[in-house]
């Protein structure tokens, strides 16, 4: 570990307070990911290299309530190509009085997912959801995809390995047009840390 992989006074303050996510703050890279994305005939599988970083930020304060948390991006590219297939921009963050642990982001689909879940503190697993339609752990698409290939329900979980190891699985369920049954679109990885804080 190099110097600049210490965190600083201020970031090792507010890690103390991150709960569950404390051990994601970093950038993490992995080329072992597969995603599983709707076609015309069905589903098709690519394989795919992730690039994360979290940075942490707090407190936010909502009144009473107190959240910390990690602002973060994401880029993937399938292994075959240099353009990007998927970009993320938003935050993870938790609520320790309410045990709630949550991801707020963005897609430049014209798409934003609140996904939230109860977790322990020191918990080194934790799973979020979110439903469209909701009020408080919801989606929101925009026209075209809403009656196109509308997203119904956000399904994530995590598992944290080690402090330079985790993985997830993601499960983002699509009303497509014309089909009647709902398109499971699933990513997963795990992705290894590269550089701390």
């Amino acid at each position: 570990m190099t110097e600049a992989d210490h965190p600083d006074a201020a970031d090792a303050e507010i890690l103390r307070h991150l709960g569950p996510l404390a051990s994601l703050a970093g950038i993490w890279e992995s080329d072992k990911g597969v995603d599983l994305a709707p076609t015309k005939e069905g589903g098709h599988e690519t394989h795919f290299r992730d690039r994360l970083q979290f940075e942490p930020i707090g407190p936010v304060a909502n009144g009473l309530q107190v959240l910390y948390g990690l602002r973060y991006s994401t880029i993937a590219w399938p292994l075959i190509q240099e353009q990007p297939f998927h970009e993320e921009v938003g935050y993870w963050l938790w609520d320790a009085a309410s045990k709630q642990v949550m991801r707020c982001f963005m897609v430049p689909r014209g798409v934003m997912v609140n996904a939230g879940g109860t977790s322990e503190p020191d918990a080194k697993e934790f799973h979020l959801a979110a439903e469209a339609g909701s009020g408080v752990y919801g989606i929101l698409s925009n026209p075209y995809l809403d009656q196109a290939a509308k997203t119904v329900r956000y399904e994530l979980s995590v598992t944290i390995h080690e402090t330079w190891k985790f993985s997830y699985k993601e499960d983002t369920q699509l009303q497509i047009v014309g089909r009647p049954e709902i398109f499971h679109h699933t990513d997963q990885n795990t992705l290894t840390r590269v550089q701390g804080l």
